[in-house]
């Protein structure tokens, strides 16, 4: 379409267009402030409540958005009339006790020596209100990714300096990341709030657990775990399936594990305790994690340590017990089973 030629038709009378203008703006949340040379509010149209009543002709920014918004605007459009150079403004109003944002698209009008002023303003609160949470959401995001690295980075690490071939890193590396991601993928589900312990330990085992054996023997509480707990967890419970099923009950063909959550206590602190049971087909063995291991690593020192927390692995004769206690700041308990 040709929008510099006129439209063919019956062409609006005056009044037409400014009523369509009217509803218009109305319809968009848009205001109009007219200002003189003076900066005396001598029109406005289509104002919210609040500053339809505080609008009097003649009145000044102060009188309609209070002294020290007032000052600001005054001085801002003082330059606006001086130079020509359009400008922004945004203002935060406390209306019935909720701040609302606005913003002012200001610029010059009239001819010289009859200069005035146009403001087009805008409630903008709820934009703000998005702008800020992403804000936040990208800064959490970063924040997380860099942890993440980090735990990569170290897994990568470790798992290097415990293996002693390229097949062996690459096979336990990718178990590795695959339990990460298992974690990660709860926490994202939850919009990052976390994940229930009974859902992390499901996607866990899923992998390992024998078909045959029904489902993974969980008990106790189902508590909800904070995503840095969920991710670190996530990475003990692992290394606790894979070495039941490469060296373990599950190698040995007997599916003999329980994993259970009850109430404990850290010092004065709330806290819950996380035990696993483990029993060996040969009830005289004494299973031995290699001490310098990734996966004794983990479990011993990474994990309790992330959580604030504390944790103890008994490799007793027949049996593989480890037991890890995370404080409240790590978990929420909604319901208990």
């Amino acid at each position: 379409m040709n929008t510099t030629e006129p439209l063919s038709g019956t062409p609006f009378t005056f009044e037409g267009k400014a009523a369509m203008m009217e509803r218009a703006l109305g319809s968009a949340g848009i205001s109009i402030l007219c200002q003189d040379s003076r900066l005396s509010i001598f029109y406005a149209e289509n104002l919210p409540p609040y500053f339809a009543a505080l609008f009097v002709p003649g009145g000044t920014d102060a009188g309609l958005f209070g002294d020290t918004h007032g000052q600001y605007l005054t001085a801002l459009k003082h330059k606006v009339l001086e130079t020509g150079i359009p400008n922004n403004a945004e203002i935060e109003i406390d209306i019935d006790g909720e701040m609302r944002t606005y913003e002012l698209k200001i610029q010059r009008t009239g001819d010289r020596g009859t200069h005035g002023l146009l403001s087009v303003m805008t409630e903008v609160t709820e934009s703000r209100h998005r702008e800020k949470v992403l804000k936040s959401l990208l800064r959490e995001l970063s924040h997380r990714s860099k942890n993440l690295l980090a735990i990569i980075q170290g897994i990568a690490t470790q798992t290097a300096r415990n293996t002693l071939s390229l097949d062996s890193f690459l096979l336990k590396f990718r178990g590795r990341l695959q339990s990460l991601s298992n974690s990660q993928d709860l926490i994202t589900d939850s919009s990052w709030r976390g994940a229930y312990l009974f859902e992390l330990a499901e996607k866990q085992f899923a992998p390992y657990w024998p078909e045959t054996s029904g489902s993974m023997p969980i008990y106790g509480i189902n508590a909800h775990l904070t995503p840095n707990a969920a991710v670190h967890l996530g990475l003990a419970l692992h290394e606790l399936i894979v070495n039941s099923a490469s060296y373990g009950a599950i190698a040995g063909g007997a599916a003999s594990i329980t994993l259970n959550c009850r109430e404990a206590a850290i010092g004065d602190r709330r806290a819950i305790e996380i035990a696993w049971a483990e029993v060996l087909q040969d009830q005289s063995e004494v299973h031995e994690f290699s001490d310098n291991s990734f996966g004794r690593t983990v479990l011993e020192r990474v994990v309790p340590s992330s959580v604030n927390g504390k944790a103890e692995l008994n490799l007793v004769p027949g049996r593989i017990e480890y037991r890890l206690t995370i404080p409240e700041t790590e978990f929420e308990i909604f319901k208990r089973v």
